[in-house]
């Protein structure tokens, strides 16, 4: 038996007059599951991401969310938090006034609505008493990412969370989400940040022009047969180059820049090939300082998947 799906969606269609911003989209989202959703700009995200808080719902299909189906009333189901398209805040209040007026909006006592620790998991204690009117975007989804916190939600929708944060940002948000899965809650994401997806999610949905063209694990992604740039930094590069051009499966590739040559090596080749390129490198007594794709795998197959699914449907309104 797998873990209790906290979303489980099937063939959900929504439109927007003649605009089809969603087309038979299945979702999958176990409970205590970090799930990236990641696609193009125009490719349903912030549709898909709506329905799940209530923001709309879905002309056809089906959507149950913490095992309630979602009717067609407009409401976020209950245990559900997050937000779309950047947290709305009261301007002139403060931080912690903020999330006391959301606290008060449900009728919760704010002395005892957990707003200290909410801004202190997301490391804002210091400038919680300043009006959100001089904060930057970063310390804005921050602070929304508080908000949420207050419902203690079972799950979590965020849109783009890691807009403008800075390290230490980051690293409070990561920890909370993490923190979170770990006690159960499923937090789906969207983010065109793909080392912030890689590092937090344990599956991703691609989505491209409203249709799901891949939804899983990450490790599908990196299928062993797939052929991605690596930069490879070796104690000799001189004999490391010649060991690469006589290697099978291995072409020399350009870096970032468009260069070759220099220190960094930088080749194309599947997984099983590298392996093989890395202990030649080690007979050789030549120490491997650095192996790193230059591509992320998930961006790699984002960008193969999303191009096709584009191409294909060009064809398709040009054969009409």
């Amino acid at each position: 038996m797998g873990s209790p799906l906290a979303i489980r969606a099937r063939g959900i269609t929504k439109c927007f007059g003649d605009v089809v911003a969603l087309d038979g989209v299945d979702l999958d989202v176990a409970q205590g599951q970090l799930h990236g959703l990641v696609g193009p700009n125009g490719a349903g995200k912030t549709t898909l991401l709506g329905l799940l808080l209530g923001l709309a719902v879905a002309d056809s299909g089906s959507l149950e969310i913490l095992g309630t189906p979602v009717g067609r009333a407009f409401e976020a189901p209950g245990g559900v938090a997050g937000f779309v398209d950047g947290p709305g805040l009261y301007p002139s209040l403060t931080a912690r006034q903020n999330l006391a007026a959301l606290a008060a909006l449900r009728g919760e006592d704010t002395r005892s609505a957990g707003i200290d620790d909410a801004l202190r998991q997301v490391g804002l204690t210091d400038v919680a008493d300043d009006r959100t009117r001089g904060f930057s975007l970063g310390m804005r989804q921050r602070l929304g990412l508080a908000a949420a916190l207050l419902t203690e939600p079972r799950l979590l929708v965020l849109d783009e969370p890691s807009n403008g944060l800075d390290p230490a940002g980051k690293k409070h948000v990561h920890g909370v989400l993490t923190r979170l899965a770990r006690q159960g809650t499923s937090v789906v994401l969207s983010s065109h940040r793909m080392d912030d997806l890689e590092a937090l999610c344990s599956e991703v949905t691609i989505l491209a022009t409203g249709r799901t063209v891949f939804s899983g694990p990450l490790g599908e992604l990196a299928a062993e047969n797939r052929e991605l740039d690596y930069r490879l930094i070796t104690s000799d590069p001189p004999r490391a180059r010649r060991l690469a051009a006589d290697a099978p499966g291995i072409r020399p590739a350009e870096d970032s820049a468009g260069r070759q040559g220099g220190e960094v090596l930088v080749v194309r080749a599947s997984v099983p090939a590298l392996d093989d390129l890395v202990v030649r490198l080690v007979r050789e007594g030549i120490a491997l300082r650095e192996l790193a794709p230059l591509v992320s795998p998930l961006e790699t197959a984002f960008l193969a998947l999303t191009e096709q699914r584009q191409t294909d449907a060009q064809q398709q309104e040009t054969g009409r």
